[in-house]
């Protein structure tokens, strides 16, 4: 079992079944978090909630997950963030954002910061994404990859997820820069197609792996969507089973729980993006982007 700390904005879901609207919570590296505590792993979320009723039952609820909330900050004047899930025909999502004024935006303002961040290196692997620097000022964007390197100095791992969401950076160039100093710091990959096309133009897997190994990641896994990924020597893994999706929300983040918990216990490189995409799989035929665990859940 390995200690894993992540660190990024969690925030309240609404998720629509028909007319009803359901309130969940999700966010990009807690979903992962999420799924890498459910497989058996000493996990840790680190981030700022607010100090209202809300935040609280969402600490409770992660806790409940298995999730280690020490590291849980509490904003005294923030609240949570909150995002709109919506679904076309084929199950492909869409989101709507209220986030500007999130507690997680300022959780290195917090005076508990020093301790938590002193916890978190100790850890065997620190995940963190690009929209977990996305939302922090310049300054704390460089605490993050400090603390990357003095982990990786001791001798833990680092995971990084290239999600690139356009509205949280001023311009590409500016996003551009931040993830390419981060992929540097970083040990694992897990970019996606998708967004490394949006943000820089790469066509296909192959060039997206060159690039994050030219910055300074050596395992680069490029998530291809329906295709399968991209595994680090260039072979193309498809997924075990052509599903047709209910809700595409939070497959990348599933993915990326079934790689690094499948690797975190010495799995080979493609036998952890099989368990990525077994899980990944099982999401998307689900609700939400933290369906409920069921019978058929691939954590095992």
């Amino acid at each position: 079992m390995a200690r894993i700390v992540l660190i990024g904005e969690a925030m309240l879901e609404l998720s629509r079944t028909q007319d009803t609207w359901r309130l969940g919570y999700g966010g990009d590296t807690l979903n992962t978090a999420i799924h890498l505590a459910r497989a058996g792993h000493d996990v840790a979320y680190l981030t700022a909630l607010g100090s209202d009723p809300l935040s609280a039952g969402l600490k409770a609820a992660w806790k409940a997950e298995g999730l280690d909330t020490a590291l849980v900050l509490n904003h005294p004047a923030r609240n949570t963030g909150l995002y709109a899930i919506s679904t076309d025909a084929r199950g492909e999502r869409s989101f709507t954002y209220w986030r500007n004024s999130s507690a997680a935006r300022e959780m290195f303002a917090l005076p508990e910061m020093e301790w938590s961040a002193a916890i978190a290196v100790e850890a065997d692997l620190l995940c963190f994404s690009l929209i977990s620097l996305a939302i922090l000022a310049p300054a704390d964007r460089d605490r993050i990859l400090a603390l990357a390197r003095q982990l990786r100095a001791r001798g833990g791992k680092v995971a990084f997820d290239g999600n690139y969401r356009s509205r949280l950076w001023h311009g590409a160039e500016e996003a551009i820069a931040v993830r390419d100093a981060a992929i540097a710091v970083v040990d694992i990959g897990l970019p996606t197609l998708e967004d490394e096309t949006a943000l820089s133009g790469e066509p296909d897997g192959d060039s997206v792996a060159r690039h994050w190994t030219a910055c300074g990641c050596d395992e680069v896994i490029v998530k291809l969507g329906a295709s399968g990924c991209s595994l680090t020597d260039g072979t193309v893994l498809p997924p075990p089973a052509t599903l047709s999706p209910v809700d595409t929300s939070g497959a990348g983040d599933a993915f990326n729980g079934g790689y690094l918990a499948a690797r975190m216990r010495g799995a080979t490189i493609q036998d952890a993006a099989l368990a990525g995409h077994r899980l990944a799989g099982w999401c998307v035929m689900r609700r939400g982007a933290i369906p409920p665990r069921d019978a058929d859940a691939p954590y095992a």
